[in-house]
């Protein structure tokens, strides 16, 4: 599994190193679903930031102006929508085998968590491309599928010609 200290390599030191778990409980408690810890780990280092100038990640911290909780509320509300459901793999939710949409891109990709059938089982990356009825699971954990986006791998969001220096992020504000 990928590191904090992986990412913090190629993305530069998090500035945001939030720890009160407060935020993160309620949030689950309304969707019911509790998020993977490398998911966690990395959106409580760096906050609600905007990587490469492509994609955005969000905290759940109800202070900020983009907050995770509100985005995949409204997200959920518009996967469900009977054109849209057909553009995924299976239904958007928190039931086993559901994805929840966690993060999207400036290029019109969205990135999901498809959550495992079984406790025990690992949490899974769906990307799907808006432009198109196309989608790519990725047999790999969020913090897997993030440090591959990061090396310029082909993640199904790339980014390349967005970072051909080095990756590099800022706060959303």
């Amino acid at each position: 599994m990928a590191t904090l200290s992986e990412i913090e390599a190629l993305l530069g030191e998090p500035r945001f190193n939030w720890s009160d778990t407060a935020a993160w409980v309620d949030m689950e408690r309304e969707f019911g679903i509790e998020f993977p810890a490398d998911f966690r780990e990395i959106v409580n280092a760096y906050g609600s930031i905007q990587i490469n100038g492509q994609l955005y990640l969000e905290h759940p911290a109800g202070h900020l102006l983009h907050n995770l909780g509100e985005t995949i509320r409204g997200d959920l509300e518009m996967w469900r929508e009977e054109d849209m459901a057909e553009f995924l793999p299976g239904p958007v939710g928190a039931n086993p085998g559901e994805l929840m949409p966690v993060a999207s891109a400036t290029t019109g990709e969205w990135v999901f968590l498809r959550v495992p059938d079984e406790s025990s089982s690992p949490w899974r990356v769906l990307i799907q491309e808006l432009d198109s009825p196309a989608w790519t699971l990725h047999e790999m954990t969020f913090g897997e599928w993030l440090l591959a986006y990061l090396r310029g791998e082909d993640v199904t969001v790339c980014s390349r010609s967005f970072a051909p220096d080095r990756p590099f992020y800022e706060p959303l504000s």
